[in-house]
């Protein structure tokens, strides 16, 4: 096996070893810009990309013809998976028919890794949300992303950032709550953990009232969306939100305890 290829691989399993991979998975389904190339990669593109520490990675030539060059002296440090077809004649139909034979590899490039001109995408600006100087305070990086109605933001604790595709404070303050639980945790459980989910949100809306945004348009959405990871937990939301009443309370007490 090509050790490039080898060494893809070996790094989505070192994910699974440390329990990561559900995470990394679910990041790699965000939804991008449409008008970048991985938006149309397989999701074990996707993947990689997102395990080499980047949103974004381009091909030398793609990242040229975007206005963009790669920085002077940086490697590529992404190597993704090209299948290989071969054409052939079906007998029975006279039909050519495609046919896999192999895989290759692609070496590209980060967004990090290059200069030049911005790509509207990342033009998107975030707004000045309230408690935004808390995540500064513990080195988090919060940017803005596109998104639909499925998927508003999320943080990622192993890259140490928030993207938001919503400019609405709650979906700031739940991710700002995963952080401040990682932290009263040590370490979250990967993947949608219903209690974990529970925590934020139920965090995202008392921090809400507490900086006086009521978020009323928001909390019938909180709501199922609580009531739903509780269904998941076997539980009824008011059952769910009492068991995991402490670490809220923990959660809210680190987000706003004055900096040090």
């Amino acid at each position: 096996m090509d050790a490039r290829i080898n060494a893809a691989l070996t790094s989505i399993l070192s994910q699974f070893k440390s329990g990561d991979i559900p995470e990394t998975v679910a990041y790699s389904m965000f939804p991008t810009a449409n008008d970048i190339p991985s938006a149309n990669w397989s999701l074990l593109n996707r993947t990689l990309m997102f395990i080499g520490g980047t949103s974004d990675a381009r091909g030398f030539r793609q990242w040229t013809e975007a206005g963009r060059y790669v920085k002077k002296g940086e490697k590529a440090r992404i190597f993704i998976l090209v299948p290989f077809f071969k054409k052939r004649q079906e007998e029975e139909t006279e039909e050519e028919a495609r046919f896999l034979t192999g895989f290759g590899v692609k070496a590209v490039f980060a967004y990090e890794q290059t200069e030049g001109q911005e790509l509207a995408y990342r033009q998107i600006e975030v707004p000045d949300l309230p408690l935004m100087e808390k995540a500064k305070e513990w080195g988090i990086g919060v940017k803005a992303v596109p998104g639909n109605y499925r998927y508003l933001g999320y943080y990622s604790a192993g890259r140490k950032e928030i993207a938001l595709a919503s400019q609405e404070e709650a979906v700031f303050f739940h991710e700002l709550a995963h952080a401040a639980h990682a932290k009263v945790k040590g370490r979250l459980r990967p993947g949608q953990d219903p209690f974990q989910e529970i925590v934020a949100e139920l965090s995202a809306q008392a921090l809400c009232r507490m900086v006086g945004k009521e978020a009323k348009n928001t909390l019938g959405n909180s709501y199922r969306y609580i009531e739903g990871y509780a269904e998941k937990a076997g539980m009824s939301p008011l059952t769910a939100c009492m068991r995991v009443l402490s670490e809220v309370e923990q959660v809210l007490g680190l987000i706003l305890a004055p900096s040090a």
